[in-house]
């Protein structure tokens, strides 16, 4: 821009003084004052104008780039679900060995087998340990209250001194 100090600025004012006159001076000065405002909001709006296209510019970019990742996201998603559904489809119909061994589903014997021995297993795990191995390690067979446990274990010579009478 145009560098002007006080000494320019007064140079200018006298030489206006002197070609204008005294009398036109101020409404002169009045005038180049509003083009000078007016030519200060025109370049702002250009500036700002500018300014806009430009972040307008990086928006649709980044816009583009947005629109691109979504749409390699969408046809990864597709690919791997039809990937999954043939899969699925060669497994149900048994084309595909490999995953035909995943889905055997048991048949009746081997489900009564199954049975059979899980009862076993049951019952050696409730019944396997003698009654007095359980009450000796703390294994509690019935529950009793808290009267009753005082009544049972009481001491032998506490029965009759009773504290309270």
């Amino acid at each position: 821009m145009i560098d002007l100090g006080l000494t320019k600025i007064a140079l200018i004012g006298v030489v206006a003084l002197v070609v204008i006159g005294p009398e036109k001076l101020p409404r002169v000065a009045r005038m180049a004052g509003t083009l000078y405002g007016r030519a200060q909001r025109y370049i702002s709006q250009v500036k700002s104008e500018v300014s806009r296209e430009i972040e307008l510019d990086e928006l649709r970019k980044m816009h583009k780039d947005v629109q691109e990742a979504a749409s390699d996201v969408s046809q990864s998603i597709s690919k791997s679900m039809n990937e999954v559904e043939s899969s699925m489809q060669s497994a149900w119909t048994g084309t595909n060995h490999e995953d035909n061994a995943l889905s055997d589903t048991p048949t009746p014997d081997q489900l009564a087998v199954k049975v059979k021995l899980f009862r076993k297993k049951k019952l050696a795990r409730n019944s396997a340990l003698p009654s007095w191995y359980k009450h000796q390690n703390g294994r509690k067979s019935h529950v009793i209250s808290g009267a009753a446990r005082v009544a049972r274990y009481r001491p032998s010579g506490a029965a009759g001194n009773g504290f309270f009478l």
